[in-house]
């Protein structure tokens, strides 16, 4: 079996509510970030959210971004680390019926959750609870599956983890670049810039071929303030960048190379999963013939579609013919 992207990450259940503000303030939470809690405090959060309306998910920033990759048609793997639980079965039957190739074996222990708290105005408050993800090994990584990938798809929360979860993380670009496999990675937060910046400038430096990141995330790694500046900064070192900007759009950095990309005007319900989404669009695209153009194009759309909706994931995919009128 061939993939295009093969994704490592921490294996969550989404589990998405909208709430008023007040919610958010009577559980003592800081609104907009992502808090990490244990098993107690989020027993206290869902008991909170009892008689509001909720969905699920498989998820997890990589997760989502590999699910993102399979909806366009593409051929995704994954890895993550899931509990013998029901939330564990959940999130391996979720991957599979989407058509993500997940061979992981259950580990005692809590399948990780994040709940999703969405504000009026599309804002999300993020607590999330690792569960067994802490457990994830080299041993997970599947170097059969890199070595026939095109790209390994690395989210930086795993580096805010437990140390064989950064082992993990790092063996997955050590082999890709042993079998000639490309290497994407997201730094997933700025939060984890201020811990890891070293590390992901060496990485930066080394083995990603692909950086994702946002705006404030490119501020913090390169210490500048002006979008392109930061774009040209961050490629001295990564032959490809990919930096989004919200409402206006992104800025990608390939061969030398400013290409802008356009926003996509929408009505923001939720803006969970927009960067997952935008990165799973881009690698779908330059992984099945699209110019890096029209993947940022694709991507652009694909993002704003996703922030109009509850969840991370579409519950309007592009159809073929959506994709060919995009492109055209």
């Amino acid at each position: 079996m061939t993939y295009d992207v093969y994704g490592v990450g921490n294996a969550l259940v989404d589990i998405q509510a909208q709430v008023p503000d007040a919610v958010i303030a009577e559980l003592g939470f800081q609104r907009g970030i992502m808090t990490l809690v244990d098993e107690g405090i989020q027993r206290r959060v869902l008991a909170a959210l009892q008689g509001t309306p909720f969905s699920r998910c498989a998820g997890g920033s990589a997760a989502n971004t590999i699910i993102a990759v399979a909806d366009f048609g593409g051929r995704a793997a994954y890895a993550g680390k899931v509990g013998p639980d029901e939330l564990g079965r959940f999130f391996l039957d979720d991957m599979r019926q989407l058509g993500v190739t997940i061979e992981v074996s259950p580990t005692a222990g809590d399948t990780g959750t994040s709940v999703i708290l969405i504000s009026p105005d599309a804002q999300r408050t993020m607590l999330t609870h690792l569960g067994i993800n802490g457990q994830l090994t080299p041993a997970d990584i599947q170097e059969s599956a890199i070595r026939n990938s095109k790209y390994v798809y690395v989210e930086g929360y795993l580096f805010g983890g437990s140390p064989s979860q950064r082992e993990a993380a790092l063996l997955t670009m050590e082999l890709a670049k042993k079998n000639g496999v490309k290497v994407a990675f997201t730094v997933s937060d700025p939060f984890l810039i201020s811990l890891h910046r070293d590390l992901f400038w060496s990485l930066i430096e080394g083995p990603v071929d692909l950086l994702f990141c946002n705006l404030e995330e490119a501020r913090a790694l390169t210490g500048r303030q002006d979008p392109v500046e930061c774009a040209s900064e961050i490629h001295r070192h990564s032959e490809n960048v990919a930096l989004t900007l919200g409402a206006d759009g992104s800025l990608l950095m390939h061969e030398g190379k400013v290409i802008p990309v356009e926003g996509v005007s929408t009505n923001a319900v939720d803006t969970t999963g927009a960067g997952d989404m935008y990165a799973g669009a881009l690698l779908y695209g330059i992984t099945n013939g699209l110019s890096w153009k029209q993947a940022g194009h694709l991507a652009s759309h694909a993002s704003a579609r996703v922030v109009s909706q509850l969840g991370a994931r579409l519950k309007h995919k592009f159809t073929r013919t959506e994709v060919a009128q995009l492109l055209g």
